[in-house]
């Protein structure tokens, strides 16, 4: 398994596309249950059109997606099979803490720990960094389910 995935292959793993696909680069990925990826956050982002005009603050529940994606790819590769085209869905959220803005410019570093996984339903404890300090963290709650 690949540590390191590129844009190409987080689109190969995940249903999102723009303007929603929130992550950029998987850096470091252990199949045991630890991801690490990286939003690139710009100014050409559409939300931050009205997410405010002239003071640019990303959306903490994008921060929170994004999170979630980066372990929806950790999901999609530890825990499917080539064949299977079940969706993951978002089921929870514990513990969401938001520290500091994070603003057009900044490198956004989001890294997730399994904290337990049982039958189609997994938790995992994230953490988002800019120049390594805490901007955000939370526990996000995911099943894996059939196609609608």
């Amino acid at each position: 398994m690949d540590t390191a995935l590129d844009i190409g292959k987080i689109m190969a793993s995940l249903p999102h596309r723009y303007p929603f696909i929130l992550v950029d680069r998987i850096i470091e990925m252990v199949p045991e249950g630890r991801i690490v990826g990286l939003k690139n956050v710009t100014i050409n982002e559409p939300f931050f059109q009205g997410h405010f005009p002239g003071i640019p603050v990303m959306p903490g529940v994008l921060i929170i997606e994004a999170m979630a994606q980066v372990g929806g790819v950790w999901a999609y590769a530890t825990q499917t099979k080539d064949d299977d085209k079940d969706l993951f869905y978002f089921m929870g959220i514990d513990k969401a803490r938001f520290r500091s803005p994070v603003v057009p410019g900044d490198q956004l570093i989001l890294e997730l720990v399994l904290l337990k996984s049982r039958g189609k339903v997994f938790k995992m404890s994230g953490k988002a960094t800019v120049d390594n300090k805490v901007v955000a963290e939370a526990e996000i709650m995911a099943i894996k389910g059939g196609n609608p």
